[in-house]
């Protein structure tokens, strides 16, 4: 538009807001249906409306119990027209308090009005940009709703349309369910208008989502007399519009995951994972084939027996290796659209802001979201399918260049396509024989390494967990991880707030210890600092204590480490033993510290820290009679230890034992019913018969 042409749509502009304030109603609302009429379609003329204040004055004459039923109905189809401009413009309507009005208007009696600001709401609660929350603060709103579902049809598909959208949280699916959201939108599942039947459905899909209580709900609700889930196995049917067919699959895919459908159910078996397979053939949609791909991985992500089925049916991981043709740079793109590379060059160079105006830049990123998209949804899915089965991970490393796209998928620009990716490769990890081909073959290592320097902690969680994995002492990657300097790495993770990252830290340090030679062990001591490591015995989170024991247990282990670790630490390590026994922990973790004190207990100068200790001794013989057999058998494994023959000083050992009455309690263990305390006591016992 030229200089001088801006004048003139800025003067009409002001016409039509000055016309607003005509003395006379009846031009008013001639005013107003003008200016509907001159905004449809023209994003620049609602803007200059914006600006030019119509807004307030439109909300002040729809509010106005002396305005017409008709000029309020009027206002609020020239507000909903505003908002189906650009996002700056819902913010402006949101900024002018456009909710509170509108929900003030659907007090009134005319059902007209009330569809207006409905239409308006919906518009204004589907964009990103407004807060959902604001329907949810006015306790009356949501019951209201539930009562104008019964008005018209229209209503039946605003509401429901905003129920989906703007149901975001846990807490929102209970407000909904407490009023009554479930018996009153299941009969339009078998509404006359497709609208309302679509939108109710997505309804429940949101309802159902990771909520066990709407799931057990719904099992049990009739529609016409037919069952819930007989109507959404009916909406997957092959003449179903493909929307419908995807949205009923997720109803049931979300039923199951709550517990409220059995896995092997036939509603799942037989129609909800084919349907969801289809939807990730090559002639859908690419929005179908992610969103199918989504579905279908939450759904098998917990069931071998899923996972099987799904594997083999209907060349289902072939046509995931689709999804990665489509292309993921710009360049590529463009190639394949016949847009000239220099032209995007000379736009973002001489007129950036101006390159979100060209159709073709739109259409990259566009199609750029969908590569990302289709990318992550085919990692997702892998990532389910292998999570279990060893035959099903080694078809999905054989699938063309799969490891290559792993590896590249770890270093792409989208954040969501490389948490995907190190989700799919903490899936095949799993596997031996994977980590001891593919993985090293490909250097997986590598890359994930340098995704560990520097990410957010969704990634560094999964990709931390991978690494430990990587680290268990049959993986040929453990050597070059070690030589990498990863240990102040992992013990950097152990200082984390986020409790998933001490446990990967810890976690992957136990693995690292396992069998370790003594420098390393002593590197991981040097690293994580005694003190931290102690304070790691008294972290709030068990997994977290669990792993710090497994890691103590490993690197006390041999007997020449036992003893130079005990040398140097054994004060503090008694101390923490005898804490972690006295407190309330779980049988695991005084399992797990007992066998920290059998290893003691079998290191040559070490094991004098434990018979100087007599309150240790006592505590020993109060597990060794304790009610479960596992804390039993570690007990008496330290005792046996103590005691062992071949030893210096085991006479010494036996007397002083035998004088505290162990010999008595071992008797009594030799005749345990238990086959392997049983076992244990007798191999003690014949220490002193030698």
């Amino acid at each position: 538009m030229t200089c001088c042409g801006q004048p003139e749509v800025t003067a009409t502009s002001r016409h039509y807001v000055d016309r607003l304030f005509d003395p006379d109603p009846q031009k008013v609302l001639q005013g107003v249906i003008d200016m509907k009429n001159a905004v449809i379609g023209n994003n620049k003329q609602k803007a200059n409306l914006i600006v030019l204040g119509a807004v307030p004055r439109l909300l002040y004459l729809l509010q106005q119990s002396s305005s017409s039923d008709m000029l309020r109905t009027e206002c609020a189809v020239v507000l909903g027209s505003l908002a189906m401009g650009t996002e700056n413009n819902i913010k402006s309507l949101v900024d002018c308090h456009i909710i509170p009005a509108l929900l003030q208007g659907l007090l009134s009696p005319n059902v007209s009005f009330i569809e207006a600001c409905l239409r308006c709401l919906r518009t204004v609660f589907i964009s990103p940009v407004t807060p959902v929350q604001l329907l949810y603060s006015d306790l009356t709103v949501i019951p209201h709703f539930i009562c104008l579902l019964s008005q018209s049809l229209h209503t039946q598909e605003y509401i429901t349309q905003i129920f989906s959208h703007c149901c975001k949280t846990p807490d929102h699916q209970t407000v909904l369910f407490n009023h009554g959201a479930i018996q009153n939108i299941a009969p339009l599942l078998n509404s006359s208008s497709p609208k309302v039947r679509m939108q109710a459905l997505k309804c429940f899909s949101v309802l159902a989502y990771e909520n066990t209580q709407v799931s057990m709900t719904l099992v049990n609700v009739l529609v016409d007399g037919e069952p819930l889930t007989q109507v959404f196995v009916r909406m997957m049917q092959r003449d179903k519009p493909i929307e419908m067919q995807l949205t009923a699959a997720k109803c049931l895919t979300y039923m199951c995951r709550a517990g409220a459908i059995r896995t092997d159910d036939s509603s799942i078996v037989l129609k909800t994972l084919p349907c969801l397979v289809r939807m990730c053939s090559k002639d859908r949609l690419l929005e179908e084939r992610v969103e199918g791909a989504e579905t279908l991985a939450f759904l098998v992500e917990p069931d071998v027996d899923l996972q099987r089925i799904a594997s083999v049916t209907d060349h289902l991981l072939a046509m995931l290796a689709d999804y990665f043709k489509y292309p993921s740079s710009v360049s590529t793109i463009a190639d394949i659209k016949r847009v000239s590379w220099a032209e995007i060059t000379e736009h973002l160079i001489y007129a950036p802001s101006r390159l979100n105006n060209k159709s073709f830049s739109v259409q990259l990123d566009h199609d750029l979201k969908h590569a990302h998209e289709l990318r992550q949804a085919a990692f997702r899915l892998y990532a389910s399918l292998g999570s279990n089965d060893e035959d099903i991970r080694k078809k999905i490393t054989e699938t063309e260049n799969m490891m290559d796209r792993i590896v590249s998928g770890l270093s792409e620009s989208s954040i969501k396509v490389r948490l995907a990716a190190v989700r799919c490769l903490h899936s095949l990890s799993r596997s031996v024989q994977q980590l001891r081909t593919s993985f090293h073959d490909h250097a997986v290592w590598k890359p994930l390494m340098k995704l560990l320097q520097n990410a957010p902690d969704e990634v560094l969680i999964m990709a931390s967990s991978t690494l430990c994995n990587l680290l268990l002492e049959f993986s040929p990657s453990k050597e070059p991880i070690l030589e990498s300097g990863v240990i102040e790495l992992l013990c950097s993770l152990t200082q984390s707030d986020s409790p998933a990252l001490r446990v990967n830290g810890i976690w992957a340090l136990m693995n690292m210890a396992f069998q370790a030679d003594q420098k390393v062990k002593m590197e991981i001591v040097r690293s994580l600092g005694t003190d931290h490591l102690f304070r790691l015995l008294s972290d709030p989170d068990p997994n977290v204590l669990m792993k710090t024991l497994g890691l103590l247990r490993n690197l006390l282990s041999t007997r020449p480490h036992i003893d130079q670790l005990m040398g140097s630490h054994g004060k503090q390590i008694m101390q923490a033993v005898t804490l972690i026994l006295e407190g309330e922990h779980s049988i695991e973790v005084k399992d797990q510290t007992l066998c920290i004190l059998a290893n003691i207990a079998d290191g040559n100068t070490a094991k004098e820290l434990i018979m100087t200790n007599d309150d240790m001794l006592q505590k020993i013989k109060y597990y060794m009679g304790h009610s479960h057999v596992k804390l039993q058998l570690a007990a008496t494994f330290c005792i046996s230890n103590l005691i062992w023959n071949e030893e210096d000083g085991s006479q010494e050992r036996q007397d002083k034992l035998r004088e505290m009455g162990f010999v008595d309690i071992l008797h009594k263990l030799s005749q345990a019913t238990d086959p392997n305390l049983c076992d244990r006591a007798k191999t003690a016992m014949q220490q002193y018969l030698a």
